[in-house]
């Protein structure tokens, strides 16, 4: 195979057919599920770049293998594994989990070849790449390129650059990366190397040494052999001369039949089909257009490499101009047949008739002439060969016509090495659509989720292989984001099991979590006990061992803060009402006091009472206070903030890496008595009393995490509606979501009800968001649009019929992510397959654990049915 690489330096590409290219990285944006705004804002920026580029650009779409070693790379970075083994553990076992998958991350490039600086020069490339193909031949030197030719290259990329600043980011891409292309390429289906490393390398460049450009040798990367078919085994070959002849046969020793090129090296033989579009629908809806975002869906890998040829606009509308004067001279000849015109001259001419119209519309619109072409592989002919078919069969249930040319093949490889020159052939599959349209086409897209390093939280469900998520909760403050997430679902959906799973992979990376468990079962406690053997804290808040009384606990000006919220909560009193006034005052002269307690607020507030200097309306104020704090000092639920005998709560010794404070026997009010003032100051004493020593136990929980910044604090919250229903706990909680950046800090937040998570600007500023399963369409309304999306579209159904059927265990734990980025997809959560994880997350009362899923399970039933391409998708909001 002849390498097209002649010099590379810095994202320069001088080739042996003497042009140069630059070649650049596009960042996708994605596209699903985001909202028609956005979505054309993507394709106005496309539109953009396209109609600034000129000549025959080149855009790749790459599907890069992704290693089991490196995703766990990517979960170990910044963890010291000395010091955390459980972390090790983890990732050990995630290795394991993912071994022998086909993964994989779609990267976007393009090349685009640059004019000559000078009429001289272009006839000195000429004449190089006549001269390559002598000096191959002979052994010869080929011509040297100048450091000025290689400045003046250099200046006409920047302007590139700065000309196309308007359409996608683009990143000019390193030398190692493009060496790197022809390295996967030829590597399809076999152990390739990775671009994780290509991209941290810096080999695989020329420089300038004295006046000429000198790079290293290219030619190891063409030690390949290209077989179209590739060859006949002996059996094949004795059976060639029986029976029928070899262009009849139908059982693959036919070469028609064997539509597949054999690339073989060092590292084995892969197997490649390429497939061309030699037909693609007139008209299709915008929502269905992008057939390359698409891909995605398949359970395996597909590159494509679409090939343009940018048409200015003048010389377009010379070309609409004759193909309607040709339509004319054909209907002039129709009108003597008696059957009439066809039914497609019509749609002939309106089409043609639109596309005039859209060229004048403006001055900087193009025609765009595209070969576009798709690869899929494997390591071996047959599985290559059902991939080809399903691939095809999967557009043209799109009403596109795919073409696997014999005798084509390897002219289509080509065309996907980075310099090499587009084969003549091909031509025949140009298809010519204007600029707008083929930016519909979903070039340039992206379905990543979740974050570059992390806890293994995932795995993707809008791709239909296996594609990792990770999420790093205690790295969201140093990239200068919330660390807060809220989840909701109905139950049974996952909320706890996704939240566990948080949990336990803060804890074993090196950070703290506080969990405020409400359950009877004390299931967070037990939890806690089996995941983090050793280092976890109980604390049982509703025992009364240990009192929790604010003034006692915190300083003066901390202590009267949460004294004075509790207060108001317990007694309902308005912090602006005169009562409210009093317990202020009465609180700040304790705080200052020697001894500050809640008991010795009650002390005072009796005390005035009893006073006969303090009358009317003051004194009976003070007398209604005490009479109400002493039914709640003299209750036993009450004792734990009230009782002076019980030691203080030390909550600076609440370091261990997961603590729990369980609040088993408070009870609380019902969510409708919490929504309506009347039916509140009904409810039971205990539910009362239970309602606001949660409160306070939440900030105890906000200090705790608060008061170490050196050290990420998660404090996970579920079933969060028993603090954010009263106004006291809602500020609490958008303390904790507005500061914890500051403090590396953040909340986890669960519930049924997105409107429970707390005030609209609260769930506003969380930076994961999380809806499950909910088949109640109200709430799931309300799930759809808590993430960003509309919930007219399609992926309201989604929530409420297809994600995680109750009847299907393999499917549990599907859910709609929001990641820090604001993208939103699909995800299955997995559970870290890690004995002491696994022992005691799961809540269902069966108590049965279900085995862990491995990741091909799922491949492996997309493989028996692939979608149909190029439909408009189910589930995706645009």
């Amino acid at each position: 195979m002849r390498v097209p690489l002649r010099h590379v330096v810095d994202n320069l590409v001088w080739t042996v057919h003497g042009t140069v290219w630059a070649v650049y990285q596009v960042t996708p944006v994605a596209s699903r599920f985001v909202p028609e705004r956005t979505r054309k804002e993507l394709v106005g920026r496309l539109t953009s770049m396209v109609r600034q580029l000129s000549g025959s650009p080149r855009w790749f779409g790459l599907c890069a293998q992704i290693d089991e070693g490196e995703v766990v790379a990517r979960m170990v970075e910044g963890v010291d594994l000395d010091a955390r083994p459980a972390w090790e553990e983890v990732a050990n076992a995630s290795l394991s989990l993912l071994e022998g998958e086909e993964m994989y991350r779609r990267t976007h490039w393009l090349a685009i070849p640059l004019r000559a600086p000078s009429a001289l020069a272009e006839v000195q490339a000429t004449a190089a790449a006549a001269w390559s193909e002598v000096a191959d031949l002979l052994g010869l030197a080929p011509v040297r390129v100048t450091a000025g030719e290689v400045d003046a290259y250099r200046r006409h990329a920047q302007h590139l650059s700065a000309q196309l600043a308007g359409g996608p980011v683009l990143r000019a891409a390193r030398a190692s990366e493009i060496v790197w292309m022809i390295e996967h390429a030829v590597h399809r289906g076999l152990e390739e190397p990775l671009l994780a490393r290509a991209q941290s390398s810096t080999a695989g460049g020329g420089r300038v040494v004295g006046d000429t450009l000198r790079s290293p040798s290219y030619r190891g990367l063409g030690q390949v052999r290209l077989t179209e078919g590739g060859q006949l085994g002996a059996g094949a070959r004795a059976e060639r001369g029986r029976s029928r002849a070899w262009w009849k046969r139908g059982d693959g020793t036919s070469p028609v039949m064997r539509r597949w090129l054999e690339v073989e090296s060092e590292q084995g033989c892969s197997y490649q089909a390429h497939l061309a579009i030699g037909q693609q629908p007139g008209a299709v809806v915008a929502q269905a257009a992008d057939v390359l975002a698409q891909l995605e869906l398949l359970p395996f890998p597909v590159d494509y490499v679409v090939d343009l040829q940018i048409v200015p606009a003048e010389k377009a509308k010379v070309s609409v101009r004759r193909k309607k004067r040709e339509l004319v001279d054909q209907a002039q000849q129709y009108g003597a047949e008696t059957s009439g015109l066809p039914d497609s001259m019509p749609s002939a001419a309106g089409d043609l008739g639109e596309e005039s119209s859209r060229l004048d519309r403006t001055a900087s619109e193009v025609e765009v002439q595209a070969v576009t072409a798709l690869t899929v592989w494997a390591d071996t002919p047959a599985v290559c060969e059902q991939r080809a078919r399903i691939l095809a069969g999967a557009l043209e249930g799109g009403d596109y016509k795919m073409i696997r040319p014999v005798g084509g093949q390897e002219a289509l490889f080509a065309l996907g090495l980075p310099g090499a020159p587009a084969a003549a052939r091909l031509r025949e599959f140009r298809q010519v659509e204007l600029s707008e349209d083929w930016a519909m086409r979903g070039a340039g897209t992206s379905i990543d989720l979740g974050d570059a390093v992390g806890a293994l939280a995932g795995l993707s469900m809008d791709c239909g292989t296996v594609r990792p998520v990770l999420v790093d909760l205690a790295g969201a403050p140093g990239r200068d984001g919330s660390a807060s997430m809220g989840v909701v679902g109905e139950l049974g959906s996952g909320k706890s099991i996704f939240q566990k799973a948080l949990c336990s992979g803060v804890v074993d990376r090196g950070g703290q979590v506080i969990v405020i468990d409400r359950t009877p079962l004390r299931e967070w406690a037990s939890f806690a006990t089996a995941a983090t053997r050793g280092r976890a804290q109980i604390v049982d808040a509703a025992a009364a061992t240990v009192s929790i009384d604010p003034l006692r606990l915190f300083s003066s000006r901390d202590g009267a803060r949460w004294a004075m919220s509790y207060l108001t909560l317990q007694l309902g009193v308005g912090p602006m009402t005169p009562a409210g006034a009093l317990l202020s005052h009465v609180v700040q002269k304790v705080a200052a006091g020697p001894a500050p307690s809640m008991h010795a607020v009650l002390v005072a507030l009796e005390a005035m009472a009893a006073d006969g200097e303090v009358q009317g309306v003051r004194g009976e104020q003070a007398a209604a206070l005490a009479d109400m704090l002493r039914i709640v000092a003299d209750d036993k639920l009450g004792a734990m903030v009230f009782d002076p005998a019980l030691p203080p709560l030390r909550w600076q010794d609440l370091d261990g890496d997961m603590v729990v404070i369980t609040t088993a026997g408070l009870t609380l009010p019902s969510p409708e008595a919490l929504a309506k003032p009347e039916l509140l100051r009904q409810q039971p004493l205990e539910a009362l009393i239970g309602r606001a020593v949660l409160y306070l136990v939440a900030a105890v929980a906000r200090q705790v995490a608060f008061s170490d910044p050196t050290r990420f604090c998660w404090i996970n919250l579920d079933e969060c509606y028993w603090l954010t229903a009263s106004t006291e706990g809602a500020h609490l909680v958008h303390e904790i979501v507005h500061d914890g950046r500051k403090h590396r800090a953040g909340v986890g937040l669960g519930a049924h009800d997105s409107e429970e998570l707390g005030t609209e600007t609260t769930r506003g500023l969380l930076g994961y968001k999380v809806v499950m399963r909910h088949t109640d369409p109200t709430l799931a309304r309300r799930g759809v649009a808590f993430v960003g999306l509309d919930p007219a579209d399609t992926v309201l159904e989604d929530v409420v019929t297809r994600l995680s059927p109750a009847d299907d265990e393999d499917r549990r734990g599907e859910c709609l992510i929001r990641d820090s980025q604001g993208r939103v997809g699909r995800m299955r959560v997995l559970i870290p397959p890690v004995d002491r994880i696994r022992a005691r997350i799961h809540t269902t009362p069966s108590g049965s654990a279900a085995e862990p899923l491995r990741p091909g399970s799922r491949q492996r039933a997309l493989t028996a049915a692939a979608p149909s391409l190029a439909k408009e998708p189910q589930g995706v909001g645009r």
